[in-house]
């Protein structure tokens, strides 16, 4: 099980690695950075040599090599394989262990064969925006299935049981759900490029109000006959989405304060206590990102800050959660 534990721990991190690389090629523009999958113009690697040049562009003559975009999409992907490899390893482990979980690391292997597949539409999909932001929610449900599953081998106990923070479980896991509707909020913003559909503070320039547009905004089935890179929707759709992530940013902000802030007040175990205080400092975190993300107009670092504090965020509140309904 010690052999499971820090394995674990590595893919942990290797996982929200790639969600930042994953984030970092969005942002970059580069998700079309080579054409085909998996490899890039047909080849293992993004091709460099003068003959490897001239094969690709006779075999993808409609398409511009770019090869620092190329390069951003073929690390990502090098990195997302070698992920896969670990959950494997994982999943081996796991069935070789007589006391170790075996659904959870199970159900964490078909998520990363989905997630691959998600990998291989968003390229031949061409960036369609319902698989990008598909693809993104799948990297943030494997973290937290991973840390479940490392949690799972950890001998994590509350002490004294704390009745108060077992009454407050139900609460933490609406909250939990919040979240996961604001990250794909967030997926949504990004993936129909509308971080830049408001420029001003605190909702949105000019007469917002008459300009939504819900139907459009959130149509998962507009289709498009050529590229989605860059967007396809108009300014009111995207300013539509934009808002609502920020109204969802207000609401998801305001229910995270108040949880952490009850169990900083009720709890009797200190590491429920640093868990609410490090719920908070993220909060606090991600608002000043995405302020400066609107402010800053979209700076390359601080979006893909912004990816990785919601990644904490999450990640703080699935422990808080299996602390109170498991453990508490």
């Amino acid at each position: 099980m010690m052999q499971m534990t820090s394995l674990l721990k590595l893919t942990l991190i290797f996982t929200l690695c790639v969600i930042l690389m994953g984030a970092y090629t969005r942002l970059s523009d580069a998700g079309l950075g080579c054409p085909d999958w998996p490899g890039c113009y047909g080849m293992l690697k993004v091709p460099t040599q003068t003959h490897e040049l001239s094969q690709a562009q006779t075999v993808f003559p409609e398409h511009t090599i770019e090869q620092e975009k190329a390069w951003l999409e073929m690390i990502h992907r090098y990195i997302a394989g070698t992920l896969g490899l670990l959950v494997l390893v994982i999943l081996f482990i796991s069935y070789k262990t007589q006391d170790a979980p075996k659904k959870l690391p199970s159900l964490i292997a078909v998520l990363i064969l989905f997630q691959a597949a998600l990998g291989m539409w968003t390229v031949t999909m061409k960036l369609m925006p319902v698989v990008v932001m598909s693809h993104l929610i799948g990297g943030f449900t494997l973290i937290s299935l991973l840390l479940i599953l490392y949690l799972r081998t950890k001998p994590l106990r509350i002490p004294g049981g704390d009745a108060a923070m077992r009454k407050l479980a139900p609460f933490a896991l609406f909250c939990l759900a919040v979240l996961v509707l604001q990250i794909i909020l967030g997926g949504w913003t990004s993936s129909n490029y509308a971080a830049l559909a408001c420029t001003t503070l605190p909702i949105c320039e000019g007469d917002w109000v008459s300009n939504l547009d819900p139907l459009n905004a959130f149509n998962p089935l507009l289709k498009t006959e050529g590229s989605y890179e860059f967007g396809i929707l108009d300014y009111s759709s995207r300013m539509t989405i934009h808002v609502t992530h920020r109204f969802g940013a207000i609401v998801t902000a305001t229910l995270l304060v108040f949880l952490a802030y009850r169990m900083i007040k009720q709890s009797q175990s200190t590491l429920l206590r640093n868990s609410a205080w490090l719920l908070i400092a993220l909060v606090i975190l991600q608002v000043t990102l995405g302020i400066g993300n609107v402010v800053l107009h979209l700076p390359l670092g601080i979006a893909v800050s912004h990816n990785a504090g919601a990644a904490l965020l999450l990640l703080t509140l699935v422990f808080i959660n299996y602390a109170l309904w498991r453990k508490a």
